[in-house]
């Protein structure tokens, strides 16, 4: 971060404007709202401003700038269009450690207006650092269209009721489970189809419903573990976040603990619960941070303490993510889960580099197959893999590449199939290298790929320089940057 976000208390402060346009008008209008104590400096000041400030707590000032005027202010803007008058105010500031922006010039402002969504008292500051404010109201916008308007009612529903709740739930995790389940449930759906009335008598019976099974219990700040903790496998995908699903990220956004893989970006991971524990559990090939039985483990004892976990895995659990598995351990323990899909590294690697897994022209079915097998023996079933006219996906297959090859060719694959290999698939940093079954090892020996990567295997690698947008075998950032800015 360039900038630290905070949000200053401006309620009864008093508060400068250097300025009496249009720019100035804006800057007062956001500070009204926030109830600050207004005083406008210039020699002419517009009509619209002795409209929007005609409460008698701010003050309009017709007279030429001096110094005088920045004496015990709260924070001071400089609007104006004299570019000497906005230096003298900056420098006055920073003499007396007043905070001070200038508009329209980023090296000479302490801080920065963010575009705003006001939820009040949800309120969302969104800021470029002075880069681009274009494309941070346009953020703006689309956030504008995702949250309800019935978001600020819910949150002074909640302020009305945090002591009330603070008092029936005495644990810190209680009470947070308490209010996810208020916020994604029925209350909020009442709230947001304005029916204020009737989501405050569901949130009441909420917490009487909840405050009567704490008391239940024989130990009142301890509710029954297994009644609460919950285990969510979730799908982190090929690597870019954007390719999240909603479900994954609110459910990342509500975990006590994530246990995730070594697949898992750190773009993806930094969108889980900030103050979340999170643990690495990462396994490469003949290096297992963590052994899956004790994966297992570690989720049914945080589970069973009465945490929400998060198993954060690279891909789909349900592709050669184990998920299964640890699904089994799971239900032998008792343990509530839920499975949370995630685009595989297949899917992605395809339409992120013009290759499609099917074409009527083409390939017909699609093959995914392991590179090795749960004992860590080599896959060898290469016969039935020959089908010229299917696509043959190969997991884990990098490190095996001229074993997996030859196997193909002897078993009555084409020496000159297409093949593939994208080597982190859906991220900046992603590559691609084509070639045939007979080739591609000597040309991968001679400009190895980094991993995680998987090889497509079929006619269709060959549509990569026809259908791919970049037209480029390797891609490196820049040029990705170069293609963009050609569009």
């Amino acid at each position: 971060m360039n900038t630290f976000p905070l949000f200053f208390k401006l309620t009864n402060q008093p508060v400068l404007i250097v300025g009496g346009g249009e720019v100035a008008q804006r800057k007062a209008d956001l500070l009204s709202r926030a109830g600050a104590c207004i005083t406008i400096l210039a020699p002419q000041i517009s009509q619209e401003i002795h409209q929007l400030l005609s409460d008698e707590r701010h003050t309009l000032i017709t007279a030429h700038y001096d110094k005088k005027h920045i004496d015990g202010k709260r924070i001071v803007i400089a609007g104006t269009d004299d570019e000497a008058l906005n230096h003298q105010v900056h420098a006055d500031c920073k003499a007396l450690n007043i905070p001070v922006n200038v508009v329209d010039t980023p090296p000479l402002c302490d801080f920065i207006f963010p575009a705003i969504v006001d939820r009040n008292p949800i309120v969302i500051g969104i800021s470029s650092n002075g880069k681009a404010p274009v494309l941070a109201r346009l953020t703006r916008a689309r956030l504008e269209t995702l949250i309800p308007q019935g978001y600020g009612k819910l949150a002074k529903l909640a302020g009305d009721m945090r002591d009330e709740v603070k008092s029936k739930i005495p644990t810190l995790t209680g009470r947070r489970q308490f209010w996810e389940k208020a916020f994604e449930g029925k209350v909020s759906e009442l709230m947001f189809a304005g029916r204020s009335v009737e989501a405050e008598q569901a949130l009441k019976q909420q917490l009487e419903q909840t405050h009567q099974q704490l008391s239940s219990n024989s130990d009142v700040k301890q509710a029954d573990p297994k009644s609460v903790g919950e285990v969510y496998i979730v799908g982190a995908g090929p690597g870019d976040p954007e390719l999240l699903t909603f479900k994954a990220l609110r459910l990342m956004q509500q975990a006590d603990i994530v246990y995730y893989d070594a697949l898992v970006s750190s773009e993806v991971l930094d969108l889980c619960r900030r103050d979340a524990d999170k643990v690495f559990v990462g396994k490469k090939r003949s290096n297992h941070a963590v052994a899956q039985q004790g994966i297992n483990q570690l989720m049914i004892d945080a589970a069973s303490s009465g945490k929400r976990v998060v198993r954060l895995k690279g891909g789909d659990p349900f592709v050669f993510g184990r998920g299964g598995e640890e699904i089994q351990a799971l239900r032998a323990a008792g343990i509530a889960y839920q499975v949370v899909p995630g685009i595989t590294a297949a899917g992605a690697a395809s339409c992120y580099t013009g290759i499609p897994l099917t074409h009527r022209d083409y390939a017909q079915s699609v093959r995914f197959v392991t590179g090795f097998l749960k004992s860590g023996e080599p896959n060898t079933g290469f016969a039935a893999l020959t089908n010229p006219n299917e696509t043959v996906i190969f997991y884990m297959g990098l490190h095996s590449l001229e074993r997996l090859t030859k196997g193909l060719m002897d078993a009555g694959r084409s020496p000159q199939t297409p093949i593939a290999i994208i080597s982190q698939a859906s991220m900046p940093t992603q590559q691609v290298m084509t070639a045939t079954l007979q080739d591609i090892v000597a040309k991968h020996e001679a400009n190895p790929l980094p991993t995680p990567a998987l090889l497509i295997v079929g006619e269709v690698a060959k549509l990569h320089d026809e259908l791919a947008w970049y037209g480029e075998h390797i891609v490196n950032t820049d040029q990705q940057a170069h293609a963009l800015n050609m569009l």
